[in-house]
């Protein structure tokens, strides 16, 4: 049996910090155990004294004394049980932090595979780590104590009890190495199947409306035909395995009894010694057993392991980052380059420029120049990408988000609410300031609209805002990003889904922003917008192709230009 996914790692490091309360378990294990030897001196007793003596006193004492250690047994187990409980809940607190942490960041970096199965792989670890798989592993290890026993009923049943249980080995051996690619395969075709119907469930709108569901449904269910047929053979593989342990069991059971019978033939062993025997070696061979029928659960956690390990390894915890003045918004690129995975040409190709604090500056640029991108980088938010990104002349990386989060405000292109209240996505889900959230909305032209509803500010928006039309959910968006007053804000596409008068709020959201000193950062296909700007940045295929004063870049658009020749006006 490899166990070689415990080696090393930051999982494995935090799993250790609680190997006090395994060996507690282990202890606890021992007494139970050792617990269980007084059926079968009971039964040995019984048969060989009380019955040939036929006294009563000695038949009493023996039961008053077999109860008594039945109850310390019942009471050890079930201390080991709670032990376990609450080694769970704990171990769930160490890590569900880091483990959120790390699939945070690793959805944020693209990176691939289901990382929201992280936390259906920690339930499975804990659940094993925890729960009665881990103690076929405690009570294994115990089962020499009961063979030794049997050595001391007779030497030939004894050895006769090392080789039945050196077979169960083997058999057990077997049933790892035969099931592993099974249960591997059948698991991650489920999480295949599940993370693909997942996916498409997050736009069911358009695949109702134009009939798209049909055949969805259609590729869904190749995925979860082929799940079914992987789980069938992993079941069918398990139930076989199981059923040939229980006769290798029986059967190994049935013989120790009939060589113990022969024994008492010849007069080499008593009867009571017989039946202890046979208790004895059901008792050996009972853990192999159950680790056999939890083959299953053991496998899945392992590979849990596995996932958890590399997602933690890939994605440690951070440090704090530095804490700085309250910054002014200055944005300074030095040879920047963003590049995708699976595209030959980088989106952003090393662009240099400065972006004064205070400014208003509005980025334009055909699809596809990369705006939203060198947005996000600004942002530090796109994952894969060269050069540096200064704010206030520091590397955007060296602040701590946390503290720096207050002090920046976006309205990504997509727009995306939380479940919660409308006054709780404006706050960004910290403690609400009441004045701060009015003032937003009021700010955005949401603030009448929002006092029109039922329940208010308080009112709830759904899930990912679907109570909500479009235009009332981009202005909410656009409130949480203003909350607070941000030195930083950056806009894409903020007036894509507005009215006439969300248009004005707008624009004069801006205005407010810049007078209070605020840089703003404006990305728009709707050039109505651009008299708001102080500065202009026009992109094209990832490189910046004018940049200064709006109303200088503006007149220089008109002039002819040179391919790849930057003007900076």
């Amino acid at each position: 049996m490899k166990l070689d996914v415990f080696k090393g790692g930051e999982l494995r490091q935090r799993i250790w910090r609680f190997r006090n309360e395994f060996v507690r378990v282990g202890v606890l294990s021992f007494v139970a155990n050792i617990l269980m030897l007084a059926p079968t001196l009971y039964l040995l007793n019984l048969y060989d004294r009380v019955l040939t003596s036929r006294n009563e006193i000695t038949l009493i004492v023996l039961t008053i004394v077999l109860l008594a250690f039945f109850v310390v047994m019942a009471f050890a187990e079930r201390l080991r049980s709670q032990l376990l409980v609450r080694t769970g809940v704990r171990l769930d607190e160490d890590l569900n932090s880091p483990v959120f942490n790390a699939s945070f960041e690793a959805f944020l970096k693209r990176a691939g595979g289901n990382n929201a199965s992280a936390f259906t792989d920690l339930i499975s670890v804990r659940q094993f780590l925890t729960g009665n798989g881990i103690l076929a592993f405690f009570d294994a290890p115990w089962s020499p104590i009961f063979i030794l026993v049997i050595f001391f009923m007779h030497p030939l049943l004894g050895v006769l009890a090392v080789f039945f249980a050196g077979i169960q080995l083997l058999v057990t051996y077997h049933n790892y190495r035969s099931a592993f690619s099974d249960i591997e395969s059948a698991a991650r075709a489920s999480r295949e199947s599940a993370g693909y119907v997942e996916g498409k469930l997050r736009n069911i709108e358009p695949l109702h409306a134009m009939g798209m569901a049909g055949n969805i449904r259609d590729r869904w269910l190749r995925y979860h035909e082929t799940s079914l047929a992987k789980n069938e053979v992993a079941l069918s593989k398990q139930n076989r395995q199981q059923s040939f342990a229980k006769f290798i069991r029986y059967t190994m059971q049935s013989l120790t009894l009939g060589a113990a019978a022969m024994l008492v033939i010849h007069g080499a062993l008593t009867p009571g010694a017989m039946i202890a025997t046979s208790v004895l070696m059901a008792r050996a061979l009972q853990p192999f057993d159950l680790v056999v029928s939890t083959w299953q659960q053991f496998i899945q956690a392992r590979m849990a392991f596995q996932r958890l390990e590399k997602l933690l390894n890939d994605y440690p915890e951070r440090g704090e980052g530095s804490i700085y003045p309250v910054p002014k918004g200055k944005i300074e690129l030095d040879a920047l380059v963003a590049t995708a995975e699976n595209r030959k040409t980088p989106i952003i190709q090393e662009l240099t420029a400065e972006i004064p604090a205070g400014k208003v500056v509005a980025m334009i640029g055909p699809s596809g120049s990369g705006k939203s991108t060198l947005a996000r980088c600004m942002l530090g938010v796109w994952p894969d990408k060269k050069g540096k990104v200064l704010l206030d002349g520091q590397p955007l990386e060296n602040w701590d988000r946390m503290e720096l989060g207050p002090y920046i405000g976006y309205l990504p292109q997509d727009i995306e609410l939380f479940d919660g209240t409308i006054a709780e996505n404006i706050a960004r889900f910290g403690k609400i300031d009441a004045d701060k959230v009015i003032e937003a909305a009021k700010r955005t032209g949401i603030h009448e609209i929002v006092l029109r509803f039922p329940k208010g500010y308080d009112a709830d928006i759904g899930v990912a805002g679907n109570m909500l039309s479009a235009g009332q959910r981009q202005r909410i968006a656009l409130a949480r990003a203003l909350y607070g007053n941000p030195p930083l804000v950056v806009l894409d596409e903020p007036n894509a889904n507005l009215d006439d008068a969300g248009d004005r709020a707008l624009v004069q959201a801006i205005h407010e922003l810049k007078r209070e000193g605020s840089t703003v950062i404006l990305i728009s296909h709707r050039l109505n917008i651009l008299g708001v700007a102080d500065l202009l940045m026009v992109l094209r295929d990832g490189t910046i192709v004018h940049y200064g004063n709006r109303d200088t870049v503006l007149a220089a658009m008109h002039a002819p230009v040179a391919p790849n020749v930057v003007s900076v006006v």
